[in-house]
């Protein structure tokens, strides 16, 4: 449905990422193509290593069916003037950390009006490169608009852009993205929520474990590849501790002003 509603923000956009990652000579691998839904709503859940994960994903998504994404994304990206510009233009919905009603009574409109809903339920970037916990709100979304989440791993492009390492033009030339898509998961009006979210984040490290296992390179000693397959990517626990540091240097900072 949305294909075919004129938005020049939004096609503006997907065709700088296309020139982007063309320049870049990306290489993206998917498997499961045939489980992104044509029509109607549906809710992503999706893997969260690096800060170009809801661009891929949009260039792969777009590339199998024109369809277009509405990510949730935090607040403070639409309160930056030029981001919060393209964001709005591309209807992309805010999320107040601290008051999250709006936003999800906007993801279930646009879920019901037969939107695609991006979201990365671990609710961050994992510095670890593995799944952490997620958040629940996906499957409630899921169950209350009554569309199915379809999972997907993203690994791969997190060497273009990430949290922890600064970005070098040579190192993001000629990447292979992985994108492994799984099949739909129904959430029924009466499902546990706890429990099916449990569900999914196993389901995603099922997809994820499957796309790291086929990715082109080994990645051994790589900074990018995560600390169990030989990488040197902090270990989840160094990452928690990290993220706890960084967390309380903002609470201060922010107490300060």
């Amino acid at each position: 449905m949305n294909a075919r509603t004129r938005e020049p923000v939004y096609t503006t956009a997907i065709a700088a990422g296309r020139l982007l990652f063309g320049a870049l000579r990306l290489k993206p691998i998917v498997t499961g193509a045939e489980n992104l839904p044509a029509s109607g709503g549906a809710v992503l859940a999706i893997t969260h290593f690096g800060y170009m994960d809801f661009a891929l994903t949009e260039w792969m998504v777009w590339h199998r069916n024109r369809r277009r994404i509405r990510f949730l994304a935090k607040k403070g990206a639409f309160d930056k003037p030029v981001v919060g510009w393209l964001l709005r233009g591309m209807r992309h919905i805010s999320v107040d950390m601290k008051a999250g009603g709006e936003a999800y009574s906007q993801a279930i409109a646009a879920l019901e009006a037969g939107e695609i809903l991006g979201v990365f339920p671990e609710a961050g970037v994992s510095a670890s490169f593995t799944v952490r916990e997620l958040k629940t709100g996906t499957v409630r979304m899921a169950a209350e608009a009554g569309v199915p989440i379809i999972p997907v791993a993203v690994w791969g492009g997190h060497r273009l852009l990430t949290k922890g390492h600064k970005p070098i033009l040579s190192e993001a030339r000629n990447v292979p993205v992985r994108f492994a898509i799984g099949a739909p998961l129904t959430v029924g009006a009466d499902a546990d929520v706890r429990e099916t979210t449990a569900a999914l984040r196993q389901t995603l490290q099922t997809l994820l474990d499957d796309a790291q296992a086929s990715y082109p390179d080994a990645g051994t000693g790589a900074w990018w590849q995560p600390a169990h397959l030989g990488g040197t990517a902090p270990t989840p626990e160094e990452a928690a501790v990290i993220e706890a540091e960084r967390q309380r240097r903002k609470a201060e900072e922010a107490a300060a002003r």
